[in-house]
């Protein structure tokens, strides 16, 4: 999903928060794989760039997930999309975390989405009460 079809929708904040990570997450990744992208010695690619299109399509998929949790009208439903947007942020948090030990000059910015996700998990405690 392009972040156009995001674009014109006024939500609230942990989605614009969501958009802000997809954003960084995509620059980050386009950075990382053109490092990742040269063969090793050996022949083989770096097994580490999947990790770089996993974030881009976690933090893609954000946003489609809280608009339908908002947008639902069972409380059941609400929170099934919820758990869905945690699922999605701890598995963004970990492959960040695990990018961060690749050899890449790149992995000095994935702290930066690391603490962005640390905001957006605060105001998704916060989103999930409301539901």
């Amino acid at each position: 999903m392009s972040p156009h079809s995001f674009a014109n929708n006024p939500h609230s904040a942990i989605y614009k928060k969501a958009l802000d990570i997809f954003s960084l997450a995509r620059n980050i990744s386009n950075y990382l794989s053109h490092d990742l992208a040269s063969l090793q010695k050996h022949g083989a690619e770096d097994p580490n760039i999947y990790f770089t299109g996993d974030i881009v399509q976690q933090s893609v998929s954000l946003g489609p997930q809280i608009l339908k949790a908002e947008n639902q009208l069972f409380s059941e439903e609400k929170h099934k999309y919820a758990a869905s947007v945690m699922r999605l942020s701890n598995l963004l948090y970990k492959n960040c975390e695990r990018l961060e030990r690749i050899n890449s000059n790149g992995k000095d910015f994935l702290p930066l989405l690391r603490k962005e996700l640390k905001k957006f998990r605060k105001l998704q405690h916060t989103w999930m009460l409301t539901l």
